[in-house]
C-alpha cells in the first residue's frame, strides 16, 4: 500500500510536468499557465454545480427515510474530482472533468462497490478485521459524591 502510494506520489507529478513542457513548446509558456488557471476555475464552477445537485438528490433520499449511500459516495467521487481539478496539470484535469460526468461517476461507483473497493473488511496493513462477540451488561452510575451532599 505504501509503496503504491509513494510511486503514485512521485509518477503523476512526473507526468504533469512533461505534459507541461510540452504544451509549453507547442502554445508558449504564458497560454499553458492560462489554460492550467482556466480548468481549475471553470472545473470549480462545475464542481460547485454537481456538489449541490448530490447534495439536493441526497437530502431528498433522507426525506422518503432512504439511506443516501450513493449520494455520499458520489461525494466522495467528487471531492476526488476536486483535488484532481485543483492539481495543475493536464492529465489530472482530464481525469477530475471525467469524474464530473454523472453517469461515468454512477457507473464508476456501481463497478467499484461491485468489486468491493469501497466496502471492505480489511484494514490499510490488508489484515482482516475480527469482531468477538461481547457481553453488554446494563447498569447505571451512582455517584456517592452527589448522595453525601444531599444528606
Amino acid at each position: 500500500m505504501f509503496r503504491s502510494l509513494f510511486l503514485l506520489f512521485l509518477l503523476i507529478p512526473i507526468i504533469e510536468i512533461y505534459f507541461l513542457i510540452q504544451v509549453g513548446d507547442i502554445i508558449g509558456a504564458g497560454w499553458t499557465v492560462f489554460l492550467v488557471v482556466a480548468t481549475a476555475v471553470i472545473g470549480a464552477a462545475l464542481l460547485r454545480q454537481q456538489g449541490l445537485s448530490t447534495l439536493q438528490r441526497a437530502q431528498l433520499s433522507m426525506a422518503q427515510g432512504e439511506l443516501p449511500a450513493l449520494a455520499m459516495l458520489e461525494g466522495v467521487m467528487l471531492l476526488i474530482s476536486g483535488a484532481m481539478l485543483l492539481t495543475p496539470g493536464f492529465v489530472t484535469d482530464i481525469l477530475g472533468f471525467l469524474l464530473l460526468i454523472p453517469p461515468l461517476r454512477q457507473a464508476l461507483i456501481k463497478q467499484m462497490l461491485q468489486r468491493g473497493t469501497f466496502v471492505s473488511g480489511s484494514s490499510m496493513y490488508g489484515e482482516q478485521r475480527h469482531y468477538k462477540e461481547t457481553n453488554i451488561i446494563e447498569g447505571e452510575i451512582v455517584d456517592d459524591e452527589d448522595d453525601k451532599k444531599m444528606r
